[in-house]
């Protein structure tokens, strides 16, 4: 993966994501979305409207993961580690994260969790996904990846990702982005650090997606930390 890291540091550093365009190729988006309706391979699928979390439908990937995905989690995590450290310092929280994918795992299985989390999610017209934070147990990696696999205009149209940042004793601030087929998007999976008049304060940020118009909106997600259940 030919990637400028320190920019997407400072990228993260500064607005808490990054986007990395044209990293899938058409083809392998196209096989990740055929495999979508294969009877194998996912150990959960979830309707969200069954729990108040949207309309669509996602499913998690089973251990072993397929190839590509596990190598972009094991390949991308490290560039990601010195962000998240960094955080936690400026906001004097006490937690480290190892260099290592096989070390954060380890750290989740000491927690009983052991369940795989990437996931693939599929939305229809009037799909939507409500604002959340993709955590999953006491121990959380605090950065984590959408890759967009549809085009957006002309496979589907709104859908925006959406990402909403708290503000203590202030209004959310609402980040709505068109990621485009094969980009790749990191984003905080539950705090950003911010710096104010007096040091760094953490800010909440949510994710989720605005209600689809027209077609079909595929993205994989791919979360560092295991699952509980």
């Amino acid at each position: 993966m030919n990637t400028d890291w320190p920019a997407v540091a400072r990228q993260l550093h500064e607005k808490g994501y990054a986007s990395l365009p044209h990293l899938l190729s058409d083809a392998l988006c196209e096989s990740l979305k055929q495999g979508y309706a294969a009877p194998h391979g996912y150990r959960k699928t979830v309707v969200m409207e069954r729990h108040r979390f949207g309309l669509g439908e996602y499913k998690y990937f089973h251990y072993p993961l397929p190839a590509a995905l596990q190598t972009v989690r094991e390949e991308v995590y490290p560039h990601l580690v010195p962000v998240a450290n960094a955080w936690m310092e400026v906001l004097h929280l006490p937690d480290r994260f190892p260099a290592s994918l096989d070390a954060l795992l380890e750290q989740c299985r000491a927690h009983d969790q052991h369940k795989a989390t990437p996931l693939i999610l599929k939305y229809g017209a009037g799909g939507f996904n409500t604002l959340h934070q993709d955590l999953y147990g006491e121990v959380y990696f605090p950065l984590q990846l959408v890759f967009f696999l549809s085009a957006a205009g002309s496979d589907y149209t709104g859908g925006e990702f959406v990402l909403t940042q708290q503000t203590p004793r202030a209004q959310s601030k609402a980040i709505v982005l068109t990621p485009d087929k094969g980009d790749m998007l990191i984003f905080t999976t539950n705090f950003r650090p911010v710096k104010g008049s007096k040091g760094y304060y953490r800010a909440s940020m949510r994710h989720g997606v605005s209600e689809v118009h027209r077609g079909e909106r595929y993205t994989l997600g791919v979360i560092f930390h295991d699952a509980v259940s």
